[in-house]
């Protein structure tokens, strides 16, 4: 019977879509976290009876014909990339992304990968680095001694020593933004990288062009929203259970032939 293999089309779409839901749960509170949202189309549709063919009296045509659906199925998982709530930390090495564009960052195998999440530190050179020790591009370090830094909204990083009373530009964060960010490849880790999909990166400072500005002192927070994940949570059970139930019926119909032929 093809409404089994119908209505399972339907199930193994609807485990997808909870697993989407609750990878965004599970990153409600991760820095700079893009919620995501399972997407779905039809499959191929089985013509049972032509439309447009001349009709029983061989001139006029048949106005609507029989096409019958063979199910669902993953056409996409797409990254929602809007802003997430902005809040204070107080770290001076903590820096927000207010608007379009990414922190640029040396990966581990040298090449470069971007990500959202501002939460920044120094290493043992005062090299400005990611939490994963990965250093920023174009690269920063932070002269010995230092007392306060200072990240201006374009991006101009200065610093105080103990024996300097005035600010010295130790040098410029820049930001990068791409024509389809949706496409990027995510790599774990608050990390992504270029792919063909999301076009080649266009850099430039902060505050330039279409690039947001940064804010000292905050962090982006994800953009999961916690009811929005629990309403669709309810949707896609729902669902799962109607094509279960679809799946029983058919069983039952079968149920009633068998009997019936004995």
């Amino acid at each position: 019977m093809r409404v089994l293999s119908i209505a399972a089309t339907g199930m193994s779409a609807q485990q997808t879509n909870v697993e989407v839901i609750a990878n965004n749960i599970a990153n409600a509170n991760t820095t700079g976290f893009k919620r995501s949202r399972a997407e779905f189309t039809d499959l191929l549709y089985q013509i049972e009876k032509n439309s447009s063919v001349p009709g029983a009296n061989g001139e006029n045509l048949i106005p609507e014909g029989a096409q019958l659906g063979l199910g669902a199925k993953l056409s996409s998982i797409r990254s929602i990339n809007i802003q997430g709530p902005i809040t204070n930390t107080g770290n001076q090495l903590d820096i927000a992304v207010n608007g379009h564009g990414w922190l640029q960052v040396k990966g581990a195998s040298g090449q470069t990968v971007y990500t959202r999440a501002g939460s920044l530190n120094t290493d043992a050179t005062g090299q400005i680095v990611t939490q994963d020790g990965l250093p920023i591009e174009p690269p920063i370090t932070v002269p010995a001694q230092t007392t306060a830094i200072t990240i201006s909204k374009t991006g101009q990083v200065f610093a105080q020593t103990a024996n300097n009373t005035t600010q010295q530009n130790i040098g410029q964060l820049t930001m990068a933004d791409f024509a389809n960010p949706a496409g990027l490849k995510a790599l774990g880790g608050n990390m992504f990288q270029a792919s063909d999909a999301s076009g080649a990166a266009t850099t430039g400072n902060p505050g330039e062009a279409s690039f947001g500005v940064i804010l000292q002192g905050y962090l982006e927070q994800s953009n999961v929203d916690p009811v929005q994940e629990i309403t669709d949570l309810i949707s896609a059970q729902r669902v799962y259970e109607l094509n279960s139930k679809v799946i029983q019926a058919a069983d039952d119909m079968a149920g009633v032939i068998t009997k019936g032929m004995r």
